[in-house]
């Protein structure tokens, strides 16, 4: 079974602590304060269910959304109904074949989706096409996990339970990569449950390496921040936000 495939119906309910909007505020004061020209248009790289897209089209930006998960999208495309502003327009792709009509002012790629991609190939290539889609002194602002928090997760289990739906997440955590299984029980009509099982994979990146793509990509003027907070990443950190500037 695809990652979010069962998932994505109940991944907002499972996210409800994420604390978009806190995180929304940071990133777009990140984009803001590193990019060289005014921002009109985003992209929203691995967009999920659309939250952050809903947040940044209501504050007036053009929102273009790319996820690879055509579940998620409909999740997105559904949310976004009503929201005041542009339209956002979705897109099915992998992030390594980012392809858009135009540029972007910025884009933003949130909630640990880079570490998703488990090959070192695929972030450069993600990278190579973000910059060939980010007009000339926009920004890039993106986060990924911090290693602390993928080595306390080793051998966990983690339980989300509501009343019609209950979800366990099993992880481990070896040679930089987590795995994690998600049991997801969902309540029926007739008061059966019905059971899903998906498998996830990340891949630890450490904020060395991805400013050495970064800055091989074509970025410059790149900073690294803490779990948004603007001073650098410690160990303490869940997540490491990155800011960078498209030559």
């Amino acid at each position: 079974m695809a990652s979010y495939e069962k998932l994505a119906g109940r991944y907002d309910e499972l996210m409800r602590d994420a604390d978009y909007v806190r995180r929304t505020d940071f990133v777009e004061r990140l984009f803001l304060r590193a990019a060289k020209r005014p921002v009109h248009t985003v992209l929203d790289l691995a967009c999920g269910t659309g939250t952050t897209t809903c947040l940044l089209t209501e504050r007036g930006y053009e929102l273009i959304s790319v996820d690879g998960s055509e579940d998620m999208l409909m999740e997105a495309r559904e949310k976004a109904q009503g929201v005041r502003g542009i339209p956002p327009l979705f897109l099915h792709q992998s992030m390594p074949r980012l392809d858009l009509n135009d540029t972007v002012d910025a884009a933003v790629c949130c909630m640990d989706s880079l570490n998703y991609l488990t090959r070192a190939l695929d972030v450069k290539r993600t990278l190579e096409r973000l910059r060939l889609f980010i007009s000339p002194g926009g920004a890039l602002v993106f986060d990924v996990h911090g290693r602390a928090k993928l080595e306390a997760m080793d051998g966990q289990v983690y339980l989300d339970e509501q009343e019609d739906v209950c979800c366990v997440w099993r992880t481990e955590f070896r040679r930089g990569l987590l795995d994690y299984c998600v049991d997801l029980f969902t309540l029926r009509a007739d008061g059966a449950w019905d059971r899903a099982i998906e498998y996830h994979r990340q891949r630890y990146y450490a904020p060395d390496e991805l400013t050495r793509w970064l800055t091989e990509a074509g970025f410059a003027d790149i900073r690294v921040y803490g779990d948004c907070r603007a001073r650098r990443p410690n160990d303490s950190d869940g997540r490491v936000y990155f800011s960078a500037v498209r030559k």
